[in-house]
């Protein structure tokens, strides 16, 4: 099923539509977030992700505009309680977050402790009602069988989304995984893929598997390739 419903008037796919311009390397100065932010106004991306200690400084650059704030939440190993995650979530939409990216409790699911992780997502749900909620499940740790649960999990709490990877891990979004996480969660729910996506026709192809959003790096790189 081809799911690139956001086209232009040429008929050709519009990318920006669907992309989270993204910086979370440790190093980020606040001249890449500035960078990061004026970028995102130019070319119409969804959002910006950043850390969190970077979300007032966004929410205040983008005041205006139609570019989302998000941010990321138990990033990026997953592995903080529940009430970190929550309080994290909480703090991130007070300083102006529309949307917040969690990492789920990798080790729970992988221990069969379904009820941490749920309780993990509901927090984070919890804490941050009105903003957009993504699930990161770090898809490259899990068997099919995890995958499955952990997206049921995230829609059975109400995510917005299930997300594949952080980037920091050990591999980062496949076709195959964007197809299973869409059959799972079927047409209702977002699928995001993050990590790996480098020019347009990479782009290209995660949403005709199935993703609605990306997470890029590359955001303007995608953007000039699709001119091509």
């Amino acid at each position: 099923m081809d799911y690139s419903a956001k086209t232009t008037r040429r008929g050709k796919m519009n990318i920006a539509n669907y992309i989270d311009h993204t910086v979370l390397k440790p190093n980020t100065t606040e001249g890449q977030i500035r960078k990061l932010c004026a970028e995102a106004k130019e070319h119409y991306f969804v959002s910006v992700c950043v850390n969190p200690t970077w979300v007032k400084l966004c929410s205040d650059l983008l005041v205006g505009t139609d570019v989302k704030v998000c941010t990321v939440i138990g990033f990026p190993l997953g592995a903080n309680m529940p009430e970190t995650k929550a309080f994290e979530a909480k703090l991130a939409v007070e300083q102006g977050a529309d949307e917040v990216d969690m990492v789920i409790n990798v080790g729970a699911l992988k221990s069969g402790n379904l009820e941490l992780v749920e309780r993990d997502i509901q927090a984070v749900r919890d804490a941050a009602p009105t903003a957009t909620l993504k699930v990161i499940i770090e898809i490259c740790l899990l068997t099919d069988d995890e995958k499955v649960m952990a997206c049921q999990l995230s829609q059975k709490v109400g995510a917005d989304f299930v997300k594949t990877s952080t980037g920091f891990s050990t591999g980062g979004a496949t076709i195959e995984d964007i197809r299973l996480m869409r059959n799972t969660v079927g047409l209702d729910m977002g699928v995001k893929a993050s990590g790996g996506i480098k020019d347009f026709a990479g782009a290209q192809a995660m949403i005709m598997a199935g993703a609605t959003r990306l997470g890029c790096s590359a955001g303007v790189a995608i953007m000039l390739s699709a001119k091509n």
